[in-house]
């Protein structure tokens, strides 16, 4: 798979972040790391790989002073498929578990995530493991034209139904809801019947719509034209050169999502899942709040 190599003298950023890679083959079609204002410099699936990570990573470990969640997946998948051939998302996993010290919370769309569950499982006996899943489609057909080359929708609820029977903490990041597309209460409600048939501790959503800004704009309208014909001219009517685009059933949409949130004790405002996630836990019964 295309990759390169490029120096970088940190891996984990001031709040925790953890981006080993820079780029993504996932091929989805409204993906903000596109953006211009990220400044990526090299092809989008030419993945530019952080030379000598995992020892960076370890480094930057050992010298932390207070124990904290450290998540990823913000930037770039680290369950990308080239994750398979390099391990570097596994090899830093096994770091945290060795420390006793860290949790983790991933962000992902693949079921790849599943090869390191023992990883996983060992590190949340000890404090603190989240699997996070992004949702967005509950129709197959149209996950796959979506978001091409990842995971299915069904086979990602798999990987959330057997986290939580593991015990690992599971949220979903709903999460671009594209107008004209996938804003449907038809949508909606399947996503979370499957939220809540895999027993999900929250769910991310920052409202029905999306966002579109330099570069990831352009990236987005060409590929409607290819798979939504027409749908591109609506949104240039709609939302012009808008960085926010809602849904026009965003109030209707948000209100169900609220309803249902409440009715099954999920947590919903993203504030508070937010805290949940970040929340540092010993299995010792301490609690410590960072």
């Amino acid at each position: 798979m295309k990759h390169h190599y490029a120096d970088y003298k940190t891996i984990i950023s001031p709040k925790n972040g953890m981006n080993l890679y820079r780029g993504c083959t996932h091929g989805c079609i409204y993906c903000d790391s596109r953006s211009a204002c990220y400044q990526m410099k090299h092809n989008f699936e030419d993945i530019e790989v952080k030379r000598n990570a995992v020892e960076i990573f370890e480094s930057q470990i050992r010298r932390k002073r207070q124990p904290c969640i450290i998540t990823t997946g913000a930037m770039s998948d680290p369950y990308i498929a080239l994750e398979e051939e390099l391990k570097i998302t596994r090899d830093c996993l096994e770091v945290l578990e060795k420390r006793n010290s860290f949790g983790v919370a991933i962000l992902t769309k693949s079921a790849r995530i599943m090869r390191d569950i023992d990883l996983l499982y060992s590190i949340n006996t000890k404090t603190k493991a989240v699997v996070q899943m992004t949702l967005t489609t509950f129709d197959e057909d149209l996950c796959r034209i979506i978001e091409p080359n990842v995971s299915t929708t069904a086979e990602r609820f798999e990987v959330l139904k057997i986290m939580k029977k593991a015990e690992i903490s599971t949220v979903v990041w709903l999460t671009p809801i594209l107008p004209f597309i996938n804003d449907s209460e038809e949508n909606l409600r399947g996503l979370l019947d499957y939220c809540i048939s895999a027993g999900v501790r929250g769910i991310v959503n920052f409202g029905f719509g999306t966002t579109m800004r330099e570069g990831s704009r352009d990236y987005f309208y060409s590929k409607l034209d290819e798979k939504f014909p027409g749908i591109k001219q609506r949104y240039i009517e709609k939302f012009g050169g808008a960085y926010e685009c809602n849904s026009p059933n965003h109030a209707r949409l948000s209100a169900i999502y609220r309803d249902i949130c409440q009715k099954h004790g999920i947590l919903y405002r993203y504030g508070d899942v937010f805290k949940d996630i970040y929340r540092f836990e010993r299995k010792n019964g301490q609690l410590s709040l960072f």
